[in-house]
């Protein structure tokens, strides 16, 4: 079976994006997942996925599909759908502009296409058949490229936030970022966009899920850089990340992020 092409990928982004947009900064309710942690989830988290799921659904009935909100069903097909359709719930409740849709495709367990959309801004980035592209609000599209940086000294950082590690990844978290030359804080999802594209050079998280992950593996690769596990493993089962645009930078992290 012929995997989609990376337009059925922008028409998924467009169907999310129909339940997104028009919820964004409007104050709508908010509910949260979480047993005394705060685990947002809104309306549009829900009906974006489920915009995305009926299209991979009709198109694609034999794939499986790994969503945030609604769950799996076939996850252990050849070909799996891994969803996120707010990553960044906390910045989409705050009207700050830097989460995204999440869609991946895994074949046999690897990811091998991936689309990250932010539909204020107007940027799709997306991956597939070996390459990794960016397209603009103009219509302009181009080839996505890390940039070269050499060593972790002259690198620009991003987390989420300090606060996500835990108590025994915190120290080894801090060994990076006071190695580097800029820490940045709060992007989500669109730090890996951004180091895809060569504006940063190195992305650290901890305890992610493979739908926080699995669209953001295959526009790195394919754009040159690295990411993995902090044990250098691979990362679509998620849990602790770090993504460099260079092999050296990835190197100097992994030494300091081991135990």
């Amino acid at each position: 079976m012929a995997l989609p092409d990376l337009d059925f990928f922008r028409r998924l982004a467009a169907a999310a994006a129909e339940q997104t947009l028009p919820r964004f900064r409007q104050n709508g309710a908010v509910e949260t997942k979480g047993a005394g942690l705060f685990d947002p989830v809104t309306e549009a988290d829900k009906a974006a996925e489920t915009a995305i799921r009926d299209l991979i659904l009709h198109a694609y009935p034999d794939h499986g599909i790994l969503g945030e909100e609604h769950g799996g069903h076939g996850t252990d097909r050849e070909y799996l759908w891994v969803i996120d359709p707010i990553d960044g719930t906390r910045a989409f409740i705050s009207g700050l502009p830097v989460w995204g849709t999440l869609i991946g495709l895994y074949q046999n367990g690897r990811a091998v296409m991936g689309l990250m959309d932010q539909p204020f801004i107007g940027e799709t980035f997306v991956a597939g058949y070996g390459e990794s592209r960016y397209f603009g609000r103009s219509g302009g599209q181009e080839a996505l490229k890390v940039r070269a940086c050499e060593k972790l000294a002259d690198a620009t950082l991003f987390t989420t936030s300090p606060k996500i590690f835990s108590d025994a990844h915190v120290g080894r978290y801090e060994r990076v970022e006071q190695s580097v030359r800029l820490a940045r804080y709060g992007c989500d999802c669109y730090a890996y966009a951004l180091l895809a594209s060569g504006h940063a050079d190195i992305v650290v998280e901890s305890d992610l899920k493979p739908y926080d992950i699995a669209a953001l593996i295959p526009i790195i690769e394919n754009a040159g850089g690295v990411i993995t596990t902090w044990d250098g493993g691979r990362p679509e089962g998620g849990g602790d990340i770090v993504a460099c645009g260079s092999r050296r930078v990835h190197e100097e992290a992994l030494a300091l992020l081991k135990n």
